[in-house]
This record gives structure tokens, C-alpha cells and sequence, in this order.
């Protein structure tokens, strides 16, 4: 649902660009996502960060779209937010150490080596940096259809896969520390060979 919520934006701004055209899609997309921010601003009384770079974003280059009637401001958007998202995962390595933004924000729900953390760090930001040059080649290369049509399915499947290829490279290390906090509670047979001693004696 929360992804839905999220896509809310680019959905309306795909159906609006389907039936119209690329400078009404980017005004619905500009409205839709004040229209997003407003909601969750007035239910929870605060809006993540991501939210309002968002709308930040889609309000500059969006506007700079509609008014100079040039679709090249809006098409860089994604390239705009990915590149963005790379700079700061990789300004957090020099903030925060051995705490990247990216163990900060999973790091209650899984455990991994710190080695491993930094590893998946530096993945996401290879990850953003690719998902901002494809998103460039496909504007400039490919019809605006085409990259009406990468942007919402494009994209959104390119992150599925990398969440799930990142799903299946650091499911081999929660194994391992699953495995080395089970053999620390389970007695060895040295230590219960022992405890059998003391209690015969």
C-alpha cells in the first residue's frame, strides 16, 4: 500500500501524459505530489525527507517544463534524485563512519558484519549512479513514449531487481550469524561431557 501511496505521483502522471500530453502529465505530476505531501503532513504532522526533495524537485523542473515548454527539465528529474541519493549514501561513509545511511536505516531489522554493510552501501550508490545514466540514455536515445514508459515500469522493475538480488546476497550472512548465535546457545559435546563430570562428582 505504501508503495502505491508512493507511485501515486507517477502513475498520475503517466495516465495524464497517455491522454494528454507531457506538459499536462508534469502539471498533474506537480499537483499530486503537493497533494501527497499535504496528506501526509496533515495525518502524521510530518513529512520524511525524500518527500519533500520530491516535491522540491517536481516543483522546479516540473515548473521549468511547463514554462519554457521543454520536457528535458522533467525528464532529468529521476537522474537528479538518484544522482542525489548517491552523494549522500556516500557523504554518510565520511559522516558516520562505519554507519552508512544504509545500515542506519536497516539495521534494526537485520544483522550483518560491518564489512558487509559497507559493501551494500557502496551497491545502493553503484546502483543510483546506473539508474541516473540509464534514465539519460533512454530520454536522449529512445521516442518520449518510450521513456514515458521506462519511467514508470522501467525503473520500478530495475530497483525490484536490485532489492531482490540485494535480498539473496545478504541472505548468506543472516544465515551466518543465525548459525553462530545458535551454536553459542547450544552447549558443545566438550561442554556437556563436562557438566555430566561435575554432576557425577
Amino acid at each position: 500500500m505504501k508503495l502505491l501511496f508512493d507511485l501515486f505521483p507517477v502513475i498520475l502522471f503517466f495516465i495524464a501524459y497517455k491522454m494528454y500530453d507531457i506538459y499536462v502529465a508534469t502539471g498533474v505530476a506537480i499537483v499530486a505530489t503537493i497533494l501527497q505531501v499535504s496528506y501526509l503532513y496533515a495525518r502524521y504532522k510530518k513529512v520524511e525527507k525524500i518527500h519533500l526533495i520530491t516535491l522540491a524537485l517536481i516543483v522546479v523542473l516540473g515548473g521549468a517544463t511547463i514554462i519554457l515548454q521543454d520536457e528535458a527539465f522533467i525528464a532529468w528529474k529521476p537522474t537528479v534524485v538518484n544522482w542525489g541519493f548517491a552523494l549522500v549514501f556516500l557523504a554518510s561513509h565520511y559522516v558516520f563512519g562505519n554507519k552508512p545511511i544504509v545500515r542506519r536505516m536497516m539495521d534494526s531489522m537485520i544483522s550483518l558484519p560491518d564489512q558487509i554493510w559497507i559493501r551494500l552501501s557502496y551497491l545502493w550508490i553503484g546502483f543510483f549512479v546506473f539508474s541516473g545514466l540509464i534514465n539519460l540514455w533512454v530520454y536522449y536515445n529512445f521516442s518520449l513514449d518510450a521513456w514515458v514508459n521506462f519511467k514508470l515500469f522501467g525503473l520500478m522493475g530495475l530497483t525490484f531487481l536490485f532489492i531482490l538480488v540485494q535480498g539473496v546476497y545478504i541472505s548468506r550472512y543472516t544465515k551466518d550469524e543465525e548459525q553462530e548465535e545458535k551454536d553459542l546457545k547450544e552447549p558443545t559435546p566438550e561442554a556437556f561431557d563436562n557438566n555430566q563430570r561435575k554432576t557425577e562428582n
